[in-house]
């Protein structure tokens, strides 16, 4: 018995073992699986974090080509209708130089943003104002980008209260000297806005008209091969010009370089036409394969393009009508019995009334934002709407001329954009460079404070010798 004892002894000690070295091996198996599982949780929370990190803006999907359009159609507006009045007032050497800088420099402008955008993971220009100046940085990114549109809203309203009485004129018969009320700008202003721009700002989302910019473009470049075209049609002065004070030593000759109490418009128009600096971050977020070099060939492209039908605009549209070309070269045209013109009329009004919400769309959703309103609600999307059209017509009625618009929307609002602000922003985001890498921002920089300083106290000079110059002749 005893050895049937020790014997069950001994193996009720070896299942005792086998017990204890089974739960071991469990346990053990057990944590490691638990290490395991823990290594692989933090292995994928470190690739979770950095794909967050590098995935914050999706791929793009755009391509070259339609980013190039994208970008030309942002820089193409309402602008390239005063350049040949910038032309007139600074001669046929002096323009093309100052169109040629202005296009160097916004490249130049773009190129900060673009390496402050990757340096801070950041597409949106109001935050890279942000990041770099707190929510006064912000508000400056945010003021002028809502003052640049506003301009532009202005801009095309005043296209409407030019344009408009001519094509109806044309369309009934009447002569320029007909005053009637339905031909007064004006008047037809206020109607096409009520009629028209005001039920389709008070739609609320863009739809369809989100398209209208490649309509836009369109109708710009047959304004330019009509321009070209008319240059050899018509003899200078051959037609019937809207020009209101003609004296006796002008002529129909061409000036080189020529400085003028109007020369000071040039630069603000200029400045004007080639502000597209807040699209051109969501324009390079969406960009296929998107890289600073590739977006700055986009952009070379772009500019260079406009460049050309800018220039070739300006050129041809001062040859055609010399000293006597209009602050709105599209006005300067007046017979009634030219088809072409009509139809190009029609093209750019179309093309502004469809333009005007698109724009306003963006004036108003910045406004909301400023309001800190988040949540949609009618009654304040339909008082906004009407204060902010109301102010516009106001503006449109009582400003004198578009050269007016371009000077003052060119020396503040697009000098901020091109200049100061992308300047500002990238000097105070990358304050440890050497001070060797700093120079050119800095001269950006002061260019731009001086162009500021210079342009808006002369445009205000000249205003004042108008008005006086108007009462002295009234009287």
């Amino acid at each position: 018995m005893r050895n049937g004892v020790v014997y069950s002894a001994e193996l009720q000690s070896f299942d005792n073992a086998d017990e204890d070295d089974l739960e071991d091996s469990q346990k053990s198996a057990l944590e490691m699986d638990l290490e395991e599982e823990e290594e692989v949780f933090e292995s994928q929370a470190t690739l979770t974090k950095l794909h967050s990190k590098h995935t914050k803006y999706d791929d793009g999907r755009t391509s070259f080509s339609m980013s190039v359009f994208n970008l030309s159609n942002a820089i193409m507006g309402s602008g390239i209708l005063g350049l040949s009045y910038a032309l007139s007032n600074t001669g046929l050497v002096l323009f093309p130089l100052m169109l040629l800088s202005v296009t160097l420099l916004s490249l130049y402008s773009i190129n900060l943003l673009l390496r402050c955008s990757k340096k801070e993971d950041c597409m949106v220009y109001e935050d890279l104002g942000f990041k770099a100046f707190g929510m006064p940085g912000k508000l400056a990114v945010f003021g002028s980008t809502f003052l640049q549109n506003i301009g532009a809203i202005l801009s095309y309203m005043f296209i409407v209260k030019n344009e408009f009485p001519l094509v109806i004129k044309y369309m009934s018969g009447l002569d320029d000297g007909h005053e009637a009320w339905y031909v007064d700008g004006n008047n037809l202003i206020v109607i096409v806005t009520i009629a028209v721009i005001l039920p389709l700002c008070l739609l609320k989302t863009l739809g369809y008209l989100g398209y209208t910019s490649g309509f836009s473009l369109g109708c710009m470049v047959f304004f330019l091969f009509v321009v070209i075209f008319k240059k050899f049609t018509l003899p200078c002065p051959g037609i019937e010009l809207n020009v209101t004070l003609v004296t006796h030593n002008e002529t129909c000759e061409e000036s080189y370089i020529s400085f003028n109490s109007k020369t000071i418009y040039a630069l603000p128009t200029i400045l004007f036409a080639y502000v597209c600096h807040p699209s051109v971050l969501p324009i390079y977020s969406e960009l296929k394969d998107r890289s600073i070099k590739k977006m700055e060939a986009v952009s070379k492209v772009s500019f260079f393009s406009m460049f050309v039908m800018y220039l070739l605009t300006a050129v041809f549209g001062y040859l055609t009508f010399y000293s006597y070309v209009n602050d709105q070269l599209l006005h300067t045209y007046s017979r009634h019995d030219d088809i072409l013109i009509l139809i190009v009329r029609l093209a750019v009004f179309t093309a502004v009334i469809l333009t005007v919400p698109v724009l306003f769309f963006v004036v108003r959703s910045s406004a909301l934002e400023l309001m800190k309103q988040k949540q949609f609600k009618w009654s304040l999307h339909i008082g906004v709407t009407f204060i902010l059209l109301a102010l516009c017509v106001l503006l449109v009625i009582f400003i004198p001329s578009i050269k007016d618009i371009f000077a003052v929307i060119g020396a503040t609002s697009a000098n901020m954009l091109i200049f100061i602000l992308p300047a500002a922003i990238y000097l105070k985001l990358n304050d440890s460079l050497p001070f060797k890498k700093r120079i050119m921002p800095i001269l950006f920089l002061t260019a731009g404070v001086i162009s500021a300083l210079i342009t808006v106290p002369l445009v205000i000079i000249d205003w004042v010798h108008t008005v006086q110059n108007n009462e002295t002749t009234a009287h």
